[in-house]
């Protein structure tokens, strides 16, 4: 279980996030909602150690303040960025191969490279072209195989529908819950709440870094003052 009490976070002298707390079961699926700039996406990165932080996080009893992103990323935390950061020169098979654990190679995993395949047939038509030259959708579906190939327990997904076609937003909306399905927690960030409330268990809502809402998306729903004061634009 990922467990955050009273994390604070700066960039510079700025103090982004003030006194977060938040958890994340196993095999459940949680949104972290909020508008732009209110702390969703430096709350991952602080999470994988991109971003110092103050407090506490946990998961499944490792202190992970203070230690390095890929020591956090082989203890079982996977991380997809919205920035989409495939390695462009490389194609999309050796992109997902760079993705794998390490001694994964050999041992059955919950993935392998087929299931990437099987879920995203566009990737394995374009499996020997270099991943620089996909579109953006293609290089979404990219970046969140390559980080089920490094087998995580928990995935923490950054705004995965921002810029796609209505038909690939629903083609991972349908992937998202396959992770549930194969006993992944998902932590999402993402604007579209159609989306974000149809699948997941419990909700959060954050504004000017700190945590305004905490509950179930039907909670949520019926909530009109969380949605208008810190949600609708």
């Amino acid at each position: 279980m990922l467990a955050i009490k009273d994390l604070h976070a700066f960039y510079g002298k700025s103090h982004i996030l003030h006194g977060v707390s938040m958890e994340v079961k196993p095999g459940e699926i949680v949104s972290l909602l909020g508008r732009n700039g209110s702390g969703r996406s430096t709350t991952i990165k602080t999470i994988m150690g991109l971003v110092d932080g103050q407090g506490s996080i946990e998961w499944n009893q490792h202190k992970l303040l203070g230690e390095k992103t890929y020591d956090i990323a082989r203890l079982g935390l996977g991380y997809v960025p919205e920035s989409r950061d495939v390695f462009p020169k490389l194609t999309v098979e050796q992109n997902l191969l760079l993705g794998q654990k390490p001694g994964a190679k050999g041992k059955k995993g919950r993935w392998s490279m087929d299931d990437m395949y099987q879920m995203f047939p566009r990737l394995k038509e374009r499996r020997h072209t270099e991943a620089g030259v996909m579109s953006g959708g293609e290089q979404q579906m990219l970046t969140l195989c390559r980080t089920l190939m490094g087998d995580p327990d928990l995935i923490m997904i950054d705004e995965p529908t921002e810029g796609l076609a209505p038909k690939i937003v629903e083609l991972v909306a349908e992937y998202l819950k396959e992770l549930k399905r194969r006993g992944l927690a998902v932590l999402l960030v993402e604007q579209k709440l159609t989306i974000a409330l149809d699948i997941s268990e419990r909700c959060y809502v954050m504004g000017h870094g700190r945590m305004v809402f905490d509950g179930t998306p039907q909670a949520l729903r019926a909530d009109d003052y969380i949605r208008r004061e810190w949600l609708e634009v």
